[in-house]
């Protein structure tokens, strides 16, 4: 027997209602929406009822419909450049970590490296009316999509300084992190540096790059750097530099490599292995960059800089939901946090 509603039609035919619900479990509509919303409210019998015919009938709450008429929104959007890369996966728990302490919910979305992609869900976030939007994109594209679209949502850039300065933004201290980076290597006497990365238009590698140039300048011409820049921070891009690195004469060979990121800097171990080159770290020392859990197995542990990933999403989270919430006294902020250098095996010869 099919179940109508009171003008006689069918409630399969159409999409369950909060009326229905109110109506099956036998109260009033107001019950039902302190069951939904504030659900501490209501007695435990008249919950468990209400539950009850929320299932039965399969109603699902239009939370954007909700969100229209309140003219609030309980989510939080969250464009991520690349989920592959642990240090976004641990920005994305911060955040979430964040905004659950607030009552609120992260949607993530991985926009895999792909420009476009990057404006395609932050339209989706827009239209969907989320409450905020938090944006890690790729760095050379971040004011682009900034810039193409008219966001209704606030917006909080991580990983990135967005040119418009009404904008928080959070960052990461690349430049100290080079400089602790070649530090690090100076100090357990490395002599022969070389900094491993790119593209150069990535503001993250030219910063770390940046840092250890200072770290090298402040040895008054004790120690030497190269360069050797990569199309790419992957293993494969490690694994070509190790290969031209592991083909010089010994004498000519840097002592110490700072890489870019941890992916490169596994590359280049597994290069150095693979064609029987230099001893890690008996010979060349070698650091990577992010802490990035696809680097953590590797044969020979990786020496790196952490990154502040999850504090980055909670720090980016806290100022989007107090924009939210106090628009009118709202200061918009830039944070740069600060890496922490981690030692293993790959650097150190003790």
């Amino acid at each position: 027997m099919s179940t109508a509603d009171r003008t006689g039609q069918d409630i399969a035919s159409r999409p369950v209602r909060m009326e229905d619900v109110a109506r099956h479990a036998g109260v009033a509509l107001g019950t039902v929406s302190h069951v939904l919303n504030h659900p501490h409210k209501v007695a435990p019998a008249t919950l468990e009822k209400v539950r009850h015919s929320i299932d039965e009938l399969g109603f699902v709450p239009d939370r954007r419909a909700r969100a229209l008429a309140a003219g609030t929104s309980n989510v939080i959007g969250f464009v991520v450049v690349d989920l592959s890369n642990s240090f976004f996966l641990d920005m994305a728990r911060g955040a979430e970590q964040e905004a659950q302490r607030h009552g609120m919910n992260v949607l993530l979305a991985n926009s895999d490296v792909q420009p476009e992609k990057e404006l395609v869900y932050m339209h989706l976030f827009n239209e969907e009316r989320v409450a905020g939007i938090l944006l890690a994109p790729q760095p050379t594209n971040a004011d682009d999509v900034l810039q193409r679209g008219r966001w209704r949502s606030d917006v909080v850039v991580l990983n990135t300084v967005p040119g418009d300065p009404d904008l928080c933004a959070v960052t990461a201290n690349n430049e100290l992190g080079g400089y602790l980076a070649a530090r690090h290597l100076i100090d357990t006497g490395r002599r022969s540096l070389a900094f491993v990365g790119g593209p150069f238009s990535l503001s993250p590698v030219t910063d770390r790059h940046r840092g250890v140039e200072r770290a090298v300048a402040e040895s008054n011409g004790s120690v030497r750097l190269t360069t050797i820049k990569t199309s790419n921070v992957q293993a494969a891009d490690g694994r070509k530099a190790g290969r031209q690195l592991a083909a010089l004469p010994a004498n000519e060979r840097p002592d110490g490599i700072v890489a870019a990121a941890d992916l490169v800097a596994l590359g280049i171990v597994q290069a150095f292995l693979a064609e029987r080159g230099p001893r890690v770290p008996e010979d060349v020392s070698v650091i990577g960059y992010d802490n990035n859990r696809a680097a953590w197995d590797s044969e020979i542990s990786l020496s790196t800089l952490a990154q502040p990933g999850e504090e980055m999403g909670r720090v980016a989270t806290r100022l989007l939901i107090e924009e939210i919430s106090h628009p009118a006294n709202h200061e918009h902020q830039r944070l740069d946090l600060e890496p922490t250098l981690i030692v293993r095996q790959s650097s150190t010869r003790e």
